[in-house]
């Protein structure tokens, strides 16, 4: 009884700093991209960016027990259901590259495997039935996309093509230096549920 007692606290402490952390991390992302500042930045930084954002959050989760506890309170539909954001993630690529602003390469494969993971996601999740074998073959394939789109994406930075310059500006610049750093991390985060047979 006073474990628990005890666990609730600690729970809203790391919950709180957990948002503020990713609130503060948006709205540098907004900073830097209205500012010019990512525009003006040498893009191999850019993609540096990109990959600390991915493996910042995944080590804290691994190394961290209360991030743990934290997601073992929210549970893996609400961390599953956060993935349905990548529809309108997707909705973005296909807009910027039927422009002719990205480099078609990436923005197909980013978008339609964007969109087929958050319309996996908001499937199951809605699915009152839904068993650990699905969600597990949902992050699967998330992850699978995930590895694909920030791969592609990444090459075409580090070869400096000119039309990967829309990722330094926004909207689209929240989607690799936020949206995709909290999408990599919670695939993880998910599969460490799955593991332990947890909803």
């Amino acid at each position: 009884m006073n474990g628990t007692a005890g666990r609730a606290p600690a729970i809203g402490l790391t919950a709180a700093v957990s948002a503020l952390t990713v609130a503060i991390w948006a709205a540098g992302v907004v900073v830097a991209a209205h500012t010019g500042v990512l525009a003006r930045a040498w893009p191999p930084s850019i993609a540096a960016l990109v990959a600390a954002g991915i493996a910042v959050p995944t080590i804290l989760h691994l190394a961290l027990a209360p991030l743990r506890a934290l997601a073992r309170t929210i549970g893996l539909r609400v961390i599953t259901a956060f993935h349905v954001w990548r529809i309108p993630a997707a909705m973005l690529f296909f807009w910027y590259g039927l422009e002719g602003a990205l480099p078609p390469a990436f923005w197909l494969l980013a978008g339609i495997g964007d969109a087929i993971a958050g319309a996996w996601a908001l499937r199951v999740v809605t699915r009152p039935d839904a068993r650990l074998a699905d969600y597990r073959a949902m992050h699967r394939f998330g992850l699978a996309d995930f590895a694909v789109a920030v791969g592609t994406g990444l090459a075409f930075t580090l070869l400096l093509d000119p039309r990967m310059a829309p990722i330094a500006h926004l909207p689209l610049a929240l989607i690799p230096l936020f949206g995709v750093g909290l999408s990599g991390a919670t695939h993880i985060v998910a599969f460490d549920l799955i593991r332990e047979g947890r909803r």
